[in-house]
């Protein structure tokens, strides 16, 4: 599987523990800022994003003037936002943007995010080159972005968002939102 190129939209989810430093959060109600992405951490589909994989797309997209683009979970007909800085660190894919409020979706997305209803990132992207390691995990080595999403579950489902100004509820709806990603994982198992 060296070198395969792959072309059907993929998507992988990322979200933030609280406090947790390699997540992102939400400030001033919507502006969101941090990892979209890490590097070298297998997710529930068994693939790891290594580091440089986004290096090329974001090359071409600047190039090119285009952008990536915030929707509302990965439908492409309800952008809710603009991711105003999008780059690649040691980390992984950093992003930076604002929920737009003039757009309904974007005051949706803002009360969720606040409430706690939603808590991850997701990207959309086509895989460029891949391989197989001796794990069965597929090593990411080159992807072509094309959006990152707010969602509701992430595939990574020990990180989650914060938001500034949590209520105490909160708390009790990430813990509901985590048992329903604990069953989706293991009816995904089974």
């Amino acid at each position: 599987m060296s070198g395969q190129i792959w072309g059907a939209p993929e998507r992988k989810f990322q979200a933030a523990e609280p406090g947790a430093r390699l997540g992102f959060t939400v400030t001033e109600g919507r502006v969101i800022e941090g990892y979209a992405s890490l590097f070298l951490r297998r997710d529930q589909g068994g693939d790891v994003v290594m580091p440089g994989a986004y290096a090329g797309s974001l090359k071409a997209m600047e190039k090119s003037g285009r952008r990536v683009k915030m929707l509302w979970q990965h439908d492409p007909s309800q952008p809710i936002g603009i991711w105003d800085e999008v780059k690649e660190d040691a980390n992984g894919l950093w992003v930076k943007g604002r929920l737009l409020p003039d757009v309904a979706r974007g005051r949706e997305a803002v009360a969720l995010l606040e409430a706690g209803a939603i808590d991850g990132l997701s990207i959309g992207y086509r895989t460029v080159k891949a391989e197989r390691d001796g794990k069965g995990q597929r090593l990411l080595q080159e992807l072509e972005l094309w959006e990152v999403s707010l969602v509701t579950f992430p595939m990574l489902p020990e990180a989650r968002v914060s938001a500034k100004g949590d209520e105490p509820e909160a708390d009790t709806w990430r813990e509901v939102a985590a048992l329903l990603n604990a069953a989706r994982a293991q009816m995904a198992r089974t």
